[in-house]
């Protein structure tokens, strides 16, 4: 298929830059089949069943966006932005840098008093930084000094700020990792998620680090030609024998938001089976994909162009999406990571073999 596939024309105003709240306030739009429902995310426990299982990514997004300056002696000292996409084994860690033709391999960045780096070296647009400190004195400097790395949609609007760090972070957040946040996720609260186990719906909780990649566009006009990122991932045993618990007694799995369901889908060793697994998945789903494991997704609304509408394209169909983005648009819904959310109920199961 072609990149054009997957295009669409959407108002800038639609482009949500803060959330709704509460957050299970936010709109919810029910795609069942043909039939499309207009709700809000607070109504989700009238549209599972006792025994569905919702699949919800724990991951911690970190404050991955720094401000400093770089130390070179002779000049003065130039400003550097620097946004951290990933740890190395060798506790290095991956790096944005802007403007990076200001840097040198060797050079010191200084964030704060208490937090500096060296950058190590330059490839392809990204440095590699090593910091004075790590384990549990990172964490604490980078909470000082960094800021949420909100997407570069809302980015180009406004800067981020101290709301943000509540507001782009899950309820749920446990595993300290992502540079993005698993957006679908955000529209829960407590209340939400005490009415759902009043309904009989069960969690259980997978993990995968969101990247940076997440924004990357995709550049070329065959999708087949498309490389993914890889973002590291983890179903514990415990959340794979939750799954086939559930899948067993004939409820329903449903991922909360796409990187659940790339991770579950990952994690499937055949129709309706899944195993504990862990390490980088780079899985690139696109119509004509066979979902094992997911049953259902609820999920936020996509950018034009992008990997996650060929991802909810391949689930409920072109075709069905199309109708689908056609009525959020029209019917004002708010798009993005702070937008509003979409359940999508294939009319037969999206899962068979490959």
């Amino acid at each position: 298929m072609r990149l054009s596939n997957f295009d669409f024309d959407l108002p800038d105003e639609l482009i949500a830059t803060r959330p709704a709240r509460p957050r299970s306030s936010a709109r919810l739009l029910v795609a069942e089949g043909e039939r499309i429902t207009d709700a809000i995310v607070r109504d989700l426990p009238d549209w599972l069943r006792p025994g569905d299982r919702l699949v919800l990514n724990d991951t911690r997004v970190i404050p991955a966006r720094l401000s400093g300056t770089r130390h070179r002696e002779g000049s003065d000292g130039a400003r550097i932005e620097a946004t951290l996409l990933e740890p190395h084994a060798d506790g290095t860690w991956a790096a944005l840098l802007k403007p990076l033709k200001k840097v040198r391999d060797g050079e010191e960045i200084v964030f704060s008093d208490a937090l500096s780096a060296v950058v190590e070296e330059r490839d392809e647009g990204q440095a590699s930084l090593r910091f004075n400190l790590d384990g549990e004195d990172f964490d604490a400097a980078l909470a000082q000094v960094g800021a949420m790395p909100l997407p570069p949609y809302i980015a180009a609007k406004r800067a981020a700020d101290a709301q943000d760090r509540e507001d782009y972070q899950t309820v749920w957040a446990k595993r300290q990792g992502a540079v993005a946040a698993p957006t679908a996720s955000l529209h829960f609260d407590e209340e939400l998620l005490g009415a759902l186990t009043a309904r009989g719906v069960v969690f259980t909780h997978v993990t995968l680090h969101v990247g940076a990649g997440t924004f990357l566009p995709v550049k070329v006009d065959d999708i087949t030609e498309h490389k993914m990122h890889a973002e590291w991932g983890e179903v514990s045993p415990q959340a794979a024998a939750e799954i086939m618990e559930t899948i067993h007694a004939g409820g329903r799995i449903i991922p909360v938001g796409t990187t659940a369901l790339r991770l579950i889908e990952t994690a499937a060793t055949a129709p309706r089976e899944i195993a504990a697994w862990s390490g980088d998945t780079d899985i690139f789903i696109t119509p004509g994909f066979r979902f094992r494991i997911a049953d259902a997704l609820m999920t936020n609304f996509h950018l034009p162009k992008s990997t996650l509408m060929m991802l909810v394209s391949a689930f409920l169909g072109t075709e069905e999406i199309r109708r689908v983005y056609a009525h959020a648009i029209a019917k004002r819904y708010r798009f993005f990571s702070y937008g509003d959310a979409s359940l999508l109920l294939p009319e037969t199961s999206a899962v068979g073999e490959f």
